[in-house]
């Protein structure tokens, strides 16, 4: 499969600059694979579509303040420090991506807020990246406190304003647990504590995984052959609980919904010769793009991603058919939809 197929031209005016102004008021565009029919509809109608005994299984990934702003020692130039993912929780050590990456150097130091923290860059890992030592002596939770009281919301590129008030809470899910996420699983920001309430009573399951978004579904493909393309690891996490939770109603000829990319990248990472959902706890660099036999999920909750994307391309490869994703994504920018994080959502049954 080559990069080619995923183009199109996303307007700009489309790509959702803020949340909607109630969590629960974002479209639902709902897809036929059989029949490749297109219905328009609002999320909360996922209620008529779900029955007693589907699972829904979500990331309880929580979004920490990963953006942080320093000054470089004695220039004093302001530096942007993204953290990517703790290395070693004992020496502080941080694997992160740092801009402008040309004035930063192996044995530079970095001030942060008013000297809360200190850190010194120890090592090269790619163009931008860098590993850094935090110098801070205090405990692990003393760290936390006072990265989350100078980080910032570490809200996408492609989100054109200053982080706001409400970003601290909105670009989260009202089900994350697990925090050292860079990114929330957007998929599940549409959720309300209302909808889940009442899809539960109706006997609709939810079932709990981890996987700790990184970089890895957000980098850019920049080969023509997919096959050539390297994702990032991430860390996941599935109890042997969500397991057997997920294999009986796959017996039982129920719905199976991969509520966002990277819960299906993590049900597809942990699957048996006999096509089960086995419990895990490890890495995956999985890279979904078609074709793909999906062995878990039979219907997959997802949003209106960028061009050329791996998200992109997950939801291709679940929909089996590359012209049918370009019809979705014509008929999305016919109808206005909402695209990226704070945009709308895709159900594919």
């Amino acid at each position: 499969m080559k990069l080619s197929k995923f183009k199109f031209e996303l307007p700009e005016n489309l790509i959702a600059q803020k949340p909607a102004g109630y969590r629960g008021d974002s479209r639902l565009m709902v897809v036929n694979r059989k029949d490749g029919s297109i219905e328009h509809k609002e999320f909360k109608e996922l209620l008529g579509i779900f029955d007693e005994g589907d699972v829904l299984v979500l990331n309880d990934a929580k979004v920490f303040p990963a953006r942080l702003f320093g000054n470089k020692e004695k220039t004093g130039a302001r530096i942007e420090v993204f953290l990517l993912r703790e290395l070693n929780p004992e020496l502080r050590l941080w694997d992160v991506l740092v801009d402008p990456a040309r004035k930063i150097r192996v044995g530079n130091k970095l001030f942060f807020g008013e000297d809360d923290l200190v850190a010194e860059v120890i090592d090269n890992t790619t163009s931008r990246g860098r590993t850094i030592r935090f110098l801070f002596d205090g405990s692990a939770d003393d760290f936390k406190a006072v990265v989350d009281r100078i980080g910032e919301t570490p809200l996408p590129k492609y989100i054109d304003r200053s982080v706001e008030a409400e970003d601290k809470e909105r670009y989260q899910t009202i089900f994350a647990e697990t925090e050292g996420a860079i990114a929330p699983p957007a998929a599940g920001l549409h959720f309300t504590r209302e909808l889940m309430m009442r899809l539960e009573i109706k006997g609709v399951n939810f079932a709990k995984m981890n996987l700790n978004i990184g970089l890895g579904s957000s980098r850019n493909v920049e080969v023509e052959d997919l096959t050539k393309h390297k994702m990032d690891s991430e860390k996941f996490s599935i109890t042997d609980e969500v397991a057997n939770q997920v294999n009986n109603a796959k017996e039982n000829k129920k719905r199976v919904c991969a509520v966002g990319s990277s819960v299906m990248r993590g049900l597809e990472s942990s699957v048996s010769a006999f096509g089960k959902l086995n419990g895990a706890d490890g890495w995956t660099d999985k890279f979904l793009f078609p074709p793909h036999n999906f062995k878990i999920a039979n219907s997959y909750l997802t949003g209106f991603h960028q061009p050329e994307s791996t998200l992109m391309m997950l939801t291709s490869a679940f929909l089996d058919d590359v012209d049918l994703t370009h019809e979705i994504y014509s008929t999305a920018i016919k109808e206005k939809y909402n695209f990226l994080c704070y945009g709308d959502a895709l159900l594919i049954i």
